[in-house]
């Protein structure tokens, strides 16, 4: 991005995904001193107290300083201290962390995954006559209030009754159910007030005030399909098959909130199939990083697995690209990735400094942490620390703690980054009437 076109950024109000948002001339400074991954060792005793601080807490406890990995650095390139740094260590959820930029890199923080729903029948009173079509587009985010919203669509065109099957076709999955024909009994449900289960009647009470309950009732069975949908008239002469409704997925960037809060593996995988799986997305990460490729090896999206691991200095290199790919579109890390002040997630019962932008990682025997801590003194520090050892998980995030509570209270603390606000609007459209 030239100096014009943030410039430009900064001045005039522009529409992200659905509403405006008028950059502040913060954000300017921050695009025009992007972070740079550290090559020059600091004198910074604070952090080293702080990282020997852990190490001794992890001894104590049993674990050998050998398997720590550690790296912190300033945002604009000061080495402040590392363990370990350039060597490819287990991290299992910090995996997501090259997911999200390989996401955000390939579609764009504004992209919506589509669900079509079609059908080949007639509509006679507020009967549909034919089967009820649905056209997967990878959503990894339909859920139950996406299907409630979905069948008062279905209700404003005037369906109640499906006399037919529902024909689930493409790559449809809900509530993170990757069986397609347990997701379409989930869909069943949903758009059915009457076949409500308790867990669905929570979610509804989560939806806007007002919020109607669908009822669309499916006489027929469910038949899954491999072809993706088509609108044309299929063969040997079966009646042509009209688009009802599209339904957009939240935007990218929303996902990827969600996906990095929960630490969704089923999100993670989803989009690293349509990425092209782990192996893609390491060769794609050390790209934009030029981080090399021995310290990125991936299996897969989500960090399930020893065999996901990434050097701590690769993982602040990744954390950094993923700001400077979000800051194009005028996002920061902190619309992609939970602070600690949400107690939300996997960072619910965690101790940490509020205002930390945080990514945790959890395998049998590893414990990983990496983000941003954003102080008074030293701006913001970005940091990866990838602890190793079978034992209570507890005693890793105690000793995590214990470093980024001591650069805050040494450093202090300020918020340079907040995430922006998101409300969901209406994102069901009619396309045609039966």
């Amino acid at each position: 991005m030239n100096l014009v076109s943030v410039m430009l950024l900064a001045i005039a109000p522009q529409m992200l995904h659905g509403r405006d948002v008028a950059s502040l001339p913060q954000r300017v400074v921050q695009l025009l001193n992007p972070p740079t991954l550290a090559t020059r060792p600091g004198q910074e005793p604070t952090a080293e107290q702080a990282t020997q601080q852990m190490l001794r807490q992890l001894r104590q406890a049993g674990y050998p300083e050998a398997g720590q990995g550690i790296w912190l650095q300033t945002h604009d390139g000061t080495l402040l201290s590392q363990r370990l740094g350039t060597q490819p260590l287990p991290v299992a959820s910090l995996t997501k962390i090259p997911t999200t930029l390989a996401a955000l890199h390939v579609w764009g923080a504004g992209h919506r995954f589509i669900t079509e729903v079609a059908t080949d029948g007639e509509l006679v009173g507020d009967t549909l006559r034919g089967n009820l079509i649905i056209g997967g587009g990878g959503d990894p985010l339909f859920v139950w209030e996406d299907a409630i919203a979905l069948g008062n669509t279905l209700n404003q065109l005037g369906i109640r009754q499906v006399q037919g099957d529902l024909i689930i076709r493409g790559r449809f999955q809900m509530n993170f159910e990757e069986d397609r024909r347990d997701s379409a009994a989930r869909l069943r449900e949903g758009i059915q007030f009457s076949r409500w289960g308790a867990e669905a009647q929570k979610q509804f009470q989560t939806m806007p005030r007002g919020t109607a309950r669908p009822s669309v009732g499916i006489s027929g069975k469910t038949v899954i399909a491999n072809q993706p949908l088509t609108l044309t008239g299929l063969s040997g002469g079966s009646p042509p098959v009209r688009l009802l409704v599209r339904r957009r997925s939240l935007p990218l960037w929303q996902i990827l909130k969600q996906m990095n809060i929960y630490s969704n593996n089923i999100i993670a995988d989803s989009l690293a199939a349509d990425l092209g799986g782990g192996t893609a997305i390491a060769r794609l990460a050390a790209e934009l990083t030029r981080i090399p490729a021995a310290e990125i090896r991936l299996i897969n999206g989500s960090g399930l697995g020893q065999s996901n691991q990434i050097s701590p200095r690769a993982t602040v290199a990744l954390l950094m690209a993923t700001h400077n790919r979000a800051q194009v579109e005028g996002l920061t890390v902190a619309d992609l990735f939970p602070m600690a002040d949400c107690r939300c997630g996997t960072l619910k019962n965690r101790t940490l400094p509020q205002g930390a932008i945080l990514k945790t990682g959890t395998l049998s025997d590893v414990s990983t942490l990496a983000g941003v801590v954003q102080t008074r003194d030293r701006g913001l520090v970005w940091f990866a620390l990838i602890n190793r050892g079978s034992g209570e998980i507890d005693v890793f995030h105690r000793s995590q703690g214990t470093v980024l509570s001591s650069l805050n209270r040494q450093w202090g603390s300020v918020r340079t980054l907040q995430p922006l606000p998101f409300v969901d609007g209406d994102r069901s459209e009619i396309i045609n009437r039966p």
